[in-house]
């Protein structure tokens, strides 16, 4: 798909419209989240995962629970 889009301002901010083809692909609706991910190759666009949050902050609590162990295991 190679669809060009319009910056358009919001506000202070400024945004995109994504016509409702990439929409379907994303397997996302208006109101949902996405998540950016900066590549080599630019950013990818993809559709949130509702847990995210939750997972991470229990990875943050593991990190720090064993640091010592996670810091051996990087040498």
């Amino acid at each position: 798909m190679n669809t060009p889009l319009k910056i358009t301002k919001i506000g202070n901010s400024a945004g995109v419209i994504l016509p409702k083809e990439l929409l379907a692909h994303l397997q996302a609706a208006a109101g949902d989240s996405l998540s950016v991910v900066l590549t080599p190759r630019g950013i990818e666009l993809s559709a949130a995962e509702p847990d995210f949050d939750a997972q991470m902050a229990a990875a943050r609590e593991v990190m720090a629970r064993r640091k010592r162990a996670l810091r051996e295991l990087a040498k």
